[in-house]
C-alpha cells in the first residue's frame, strides 16, 4: 500500500548551488529506487538563513518533496541522511489521508 509523505531536507549552506542541485537529483533517484515516486517537482526553497546557528552554520538549502512510497521503504534513505555530512536536518512526515487527498497525492476516501 502506497502512503503519502512530505520530506524536508536542509543541506549545508557551504555547498555551491550546483552541488546542492545534485543532492536534489540524488534524493529523487533514491526515492524512486526505494519503490516510491515523487509527486510533481521538488519544492526548491533555495538558500535561507537559519533562525539560530545549527552546527555553527548560519545558512542552508531547503528542499521539500511530496511523495508516495510503501511503508518502511524510506528507512534506508533516512539512515543515509543521518550519516551524510552535507545534510544538516531532515524530516519525513506521513501525511494524514485527508491532507494527502487535498494535495492530490491519493484518491479521496
Amino acid at each position: 500500500m502506497m502512503r503519502a509523505y512530505e520530506l524536508m531536507v536542509i543541506l549545508d549552506g557551504d555547498l555551491d548551488d550546483a552541488a546542492a542541485q545534485d543532492w536534489v537529483k540524488n534524493i529523487t533517484s533514491s526515492i524512486t529506487k526505494a519503490g516510491g515516486q515523487v509527486a510533481g517537482k521538488p519544492d526548491w526553497w533555495g538558500k535561507r538563513q537559519f533562525a539560530y546557528p545549527i552546527n555553527k552554520k548560519e545558512y542552508g538549502y531547503y528542499v521539500v518533496y511530496n511523495l508516495l512510497a510503501p511503508g518502511g521503504a524510506l528507512d534506508e534513505l533516512e539512515r543515509s541522511f543521518r550519516i551524510a555530512d552535507d545534510v544538516v536536518r531532515h524530516k519525513l512526515l506521513r501525511l494524514p489521508d485527508a491532507e494527502a487527498a487535498r494535495r492530490g497525492l491519493t484518491d479521496a476516501a
